[in-house]
């Protein structure tokens, strides 16, 4: 509930500030101060918000011991590899270096969950670089195999400032940082580190301090349990071999203009505002959009279109279903295992506020097709929607 009710405003938030940077990229051409940069602001400090709700949310699953972890094969390369990837730009901007380094042969695959192990790096990199001035941060990896269970060993080593033994008491207290100072100098909730060791417990590991002098630098250390490895090859290179199954990624942006003309798309969202939002991206990206306010509409305006093509009728049923899953009347859940049950057979997308695998699981167990997070993310929303929609929809003349 929480998640919902934090979720369904920054969606809006998020979403108009987007169309309104937008408009104002082809306008104020002229003068000191451009509408954009004051757009630019209120995202930048609204997607900070959303990261701040994710760690709150995530903190309390993990204490309330309710996180669901899934372990299934994935490239520990890979997953460091998309890491270093996503923050080098950071660093570069901070005006120092990230490297990736390994020692000793590194297995192919571990079995362990790639979205929290992926979460735990990110965290302690981000934090590395976040309290390095000058010099560089390394992200190494070792395989340990010393007769007891193997495990996956990730050093995240920098040049910053260090700690003394008192504050390494506090990094991982929750909503705690070293001292008064550097949350005044740095900012931050004192989450990321408290969520990565609870995580890499979860995972059959942990996340210490290895190393710290005051001046010099720190090194974090993350291990997870790399489960059975019977018949996975062992890579002496691994720094040449990061394409493995890392898990998801985001999907390079579409650059058609109209990515989705000619598509019928069905939106059951019963927020007026997200209403008119998500109705201006699928219709700014070609779409033909229908809206309704709840489940149980969309399941009479779904079968009704597929039972008029039945009929004989050359108007065409929806192409793909956006539903939202909680709504008055009928929820998400309930809608899509309605759909189905009736035997409709077209794409249904989630929309929803719960972020986590464990609600991917609920809406793909409950009948849809795939499951697109609140705040919307435009270009992911699209991509999503070209991703399952067939192009034999579209008439030949579109």
């Amino acid at each position: 509930n929480m998640s919902h009710e934090i979720r369904t405003p920054l969606t809006a938030m998020l979403g108009y500030m987007e169309q309104i940077a937008d408009g104002c990229a082809h306008q104020c051409e002229y003068g000191s101060v451009h509408m954009s940069d004051h757009v630019a602001i209120v995202m930048r400090n609204a997607e900070h918000l959303n990261q701040v709700i994710d760690d709150i949310l995530d903190l309390s699953k993990v204490e309330a011991g309710k996180i669901a972890l899934e372990h299934i094969a994935c490239s520990p390369c890979a997953i460091a590899a998309d890491v270093a990837s996503m923050l080098r730009v950071r660093a570069e901007e901070q005006g120092i270096a990230l490297h990736m380094e390994s020692h000793g042969a590194i297995p192919a695959t571990i079995q362990t969950d790639p979205m929290r192990l992926r979460q735990i790096l990110v965290n302690l990199t981000a934090n590395a670089i976040k309290f390095t001035d000058d010099g560089e941060v390394r992200l190494e990896l070792t395989f340990i195999d010393d007769g007891d269970e193997p495990r996956m060993q990730f050093d995240i080593v920098d040049t910053g400032i260090g700690m003394t033994e008192e504050q390494v008491s506090l990094v991982f207290k929750p909503f705690a940082q070293a001292d008064a100072s550097t949350t005044r100098r740095f900012g931050g909730t004192g989450l990321g580190l408290r969520i990565s060791r609870q995580l890499a417990r979860a995972l059959g590991g942990d996340v210490e301090v290895a190393d710290t002098q005051v001046g010099v630098g720190t090194r974090f250390r993350a291990i997870v349990a790399s489960g059975p490895l019977d018949g996975v090859p062992m890579l002496d290179d691994p720094m040449f071999t990061t394409a493995g199954p890392a898990g998801p990624t985001e999907s390079a942006p579409s650059e058609v203009t109209s990515p989705l003309a000619g598509y019928r798309i069905l939106l059951a969202e019963d927020g007026p505002d997200n209403q008119k939002l998500i109705t201006l991206i699928l219709a700014k990206a070609g779409a033909d959009v229908t809206v309704v306010e709840n489940g149980k509409l969309a399941v009479d305006k779904a079968l009704a279109a597929m039972n008029r093509r039945r009929e004989g009728d050359p108007a065409r049923p929806f192409d793909c279903i956006l539903l939202d899953m909680q709504m008055p009347v009928m929820g998400g859940y309930e809608a899509a295992s309605v759909l189905r049950q009736r035997a409709y057979t077209g794409p249904i997308i989630a929309l929803t506020a719960h972020a986590l695998s464990e609600d991917r699981q609920k809406c793909i167990d409950a009948g849809c097709d795939d499951y697109a997070t609140k705040p919307i993310n435009r270009k992911k929303l699209i991509e999503m929607l070209r991703t399952h929609l067939q192009p034999a929809a579209v008439p030949a003349s579109t």
